[in-house]
């Protein structure tokens, strides 16, 4: 059986702007100061379970030419290009029914384009698993997170079992929850984080979209008449922009009994915010802010994190627990308290 890869990478990251802006989201860029964007780090992640001619990919017409320059190895008629936005359902059905018109009996694995993986044997070992559950059974198996803190920015997966390393039945999803809940919740010891990251045979999840989000298998099944053919760009631009926006969460998860869960501590990230980011950059000896750029001077400071990396010379004096951005012509300077309203500073 087939391992494919889908990497969904449409997003726009608001909340890292000024690095990341509708022009070049922040799957595209370094953020972490490695010489890799995130894009490029999790196709090297997948390597392991997955030939690169088995890789897709799934964004907006926009960012099609950037995914050729930055992934050249994958095949240019596996970048698929979302002609509007409709959230992970409908991006997750197009990639899907794709990769079933020329492989029917594929194991695919789902992940976002943006996530941080740092112990990444356990990650591979992890997938194997998943894979080969989901070979050999009718089943959706969706990768958990060992939660490390009572996090109130992820939502959770609530399991059968306090059980890592092993598949185990999904009981259900839970939103983001307040600090009081998600306390609760790593007191219990069977609420992982979701990462977003799923893995089912072509022929579950079809059954499992037809079930549960009949109106998107319906619309699919109206594109997929036309792969391969001289209409399939026109009938995709056409047909695409009427999916409902929905997330593949709310569309199958929630409803779903054949859910599963396999969770680890695999050192993961979204890497939503500056605050996640700055945790994941190296801070120089003896100093308690991190950095990326050339030549960025810290003077007094404390707790920060400066991401100047097209800046020529920064200097920052005084800050403590600050993000300072430059990119181009535009400068972020926000206490990293108020982070969560860059995106409507920014509006």
């Amino acid at each position: 059986m087939e391992t494919h890869v889908v990497i969904m990478a449409g997003g726009v990251g608001s909340r890292l702007w000024p690095l990341s802006t509708p022009e070049r989201p922040k799957q595209f860029i370094d953020l972490l100061g490695v010489g890799r964007t995130m894009i490029q780090m999790t196709v090297d992640r997948f390597l392991p379970v997955c030939d690169m001619a088995n890789f897709w990919v799934v964004t907006s017409a926009a960012y099609v030419e950037t995914v050729k320059e930055q992934v050249p190895g994958i095949p240019e008629d596996h970048i698929l290009a979302e002609p509007q936005a409709r959230n992970t359902a409908p991006c997750i059905a197009y990639a899907c029914w794709k990769i079933s018109s020329v492989c029917s009996d594929a194991n695919i694995i789902v992940t976002p384009a943006d996530a941080l993986v740092l112990k990444e044997e356990t990650f591979v070992n992890v997938l194997r698993k998943a894979l080969n559950f989901t070979s050999i059974n009718d089943a959706i198996v969706t990768i958990g997170i060992a939660p490390s803190r009572p996090e109130t920015g992820y939502g959770y997966i609530c399991s059968e079992e306090k059980a890592y390393d092993e598949v185990v039945k999904v009981v259900r999803f839970e939103e983001k929850p307040d600090l009081e809940t998600a306390k609760g919740y790593l007191a219990a010891g069977n609420y992982f984080w979701n990462a977003g990251i799923f893995v089912w045979k072509a022929s579950t999840i079809s059954s499992q979209m037809k079930r549960h989000a009949p109106e998107i298998s319906a619309i699919m099944d109206r594109i997929a008449e036309s792969f391969g053919t001289e209409t399939e760009a026109e009938t995709i631009a056409e047909l695409f922009p009427t999916f409902p926006k929905i997330s593949i969460d709310y569309a199958v998860m929630e409803k779903s009994d054949a859910v599963h869960v396999i969770a680890s501590d695999l050192g993961w990230s979204d890497l939503g915010s500056y605050s996640s980011v700055r945790d994941h950059i190296p801070s120089a000896e003896g100093e308690t802010s991190s950095i990326v750029g050339n030549d960025v001077r810290l003077i007094d400071c404390d707790g920060c994190i400066v991401h100047a990396g097209s800046a020529e010379r920064v200097i920052v004096k005084g800050l403590k627990d600050y993000v300072v951005a430059v990119d181009g012509g535009k400068v972020l300077i926000c206490p990293l308290a108020d982070e969560q309203h860059i995106k409507e500073y920014n509006a």
